[in-house]
C-alpha cells in the first residue's frame, strides 16, 4: 500500500526505531509499512502511527480532502 510514512519520518528527522519505541508496534510491520510491502495494513496500525507523528490518517497513507 503506497503511503507517506517514509516522507514524514524524513521531514521529521525521525526513524522507525523511534516509532517502534513509542508505539510498541513491531519492527518487523513498521519496516514493511516503511517500504510499502503491506497490502492491507490493520487500522489500529496506521492510527498509533499516525497519532505518534501528529498527522491525520489522510496526510499517513497520501489522501488528498476533496475541496
Amino acid at each position: 500500500m503506497e503511503n507517506n510514512f517514509r516522507v514524514i519520518l524524513a521531514k521529521q528527522r525521525k526513524t522507525v526505531a523511534d516509532v517502534h519505541e513509542a508505539t510498541g508496534l513491531s519492527k518487523y510491520t513498521l519496516t514493511n509499512f516503511f517500504y510499502e510491502r503491506t497490502k492491507n495494513p490493520e487500522l489500529l496500525t496506521m492510527l498509533k502511527i499516525s497519532d505518534y507523528l501528529g498527522v491525520g490518517l489522510d496526510e499517513l497513507i497520501g489522501i488528498e480532502k476533496a475541496r
